[in-house]
């Protein structure tokens, strides 16, 4: 082996050396060993829930308000819109719970208040009082709205249709809450 095959080898290993060294260099310059956290991922923000408040888990909320749709609400579509929920509930003073409780004076009754029927446990422990709004969000999808709720419909998704019940069954009361 000559002099100049050695001169060869050695500077084919050193160069590789070199080769090795600046691709670490670069390498660390990319990764940034040096502590720094950089963030490699898309953040996505989720809200935080409250473990401690039951009642806004339960709870899917709607954006629109029923309020100002009640003032242009008609009593005979919301009498039609009844026929849905006839075969579950009565809507007159006095009369028997079916397989749903009776609806007369519902507006701003205690929920879940209807003597001698069998509530869920669910709507039970939800509270409150069955308000225009609290009722709208209900009737927009009532199993969403109350999780465990043994109320079988599907729901009224047009926000005019839940506003024409909802006067429908205000109207049915000895003193009927005034509209807001």
């Amino acid at each position: 082996m000559s002099g100049l095959e050695v001169n060869k080898i050695l500077a084919a290993i050193i160069m590789a050396l070199l080769i090795m060294a600046v691709i670490s260099f670069v390498g660390d310059l990319i990764v940034n060993i040096n502590g720094e956290k950089k963030e490699t991922a898309y953040k996505i923000k989720v809200p935080e829930v409250d473990s401690d408040h039951s009642e806004t888990t339960n709870k899917l909320h709607i954006t629109e308000s029923i309020s100002p749709l009640l003032m242009n609400a008609s009593l005979e579509k919301g009498k039609k819109l009844f026929k849905k929920c006839g075969s579950c509930h009565n809507y007159e003073k006095g009369s028997a719970n079916k397989v749903g409780p009776n609806l007369w004076n519902i507006i701003n009754r205690p929920k879940a208040s209807v003597d001698g029927f069998a509530y869920s446990k669910a709507l039970l422990d939800i509270g409150g009082e069955w308000t225009y709004e609290e009722l709208s969000e209900f009737l927009y999808k009532p199993k969403q709205y109350v999780e465990g709720s043994k109320m079988n419909f599907s729901g009224l998704k047009k926000a005019e249709d839940r506003a024409n019940l909802i006067l429908f069954l205000r109207d049915h009361s000895d003193n009927p809450v005034p509209l807001p």
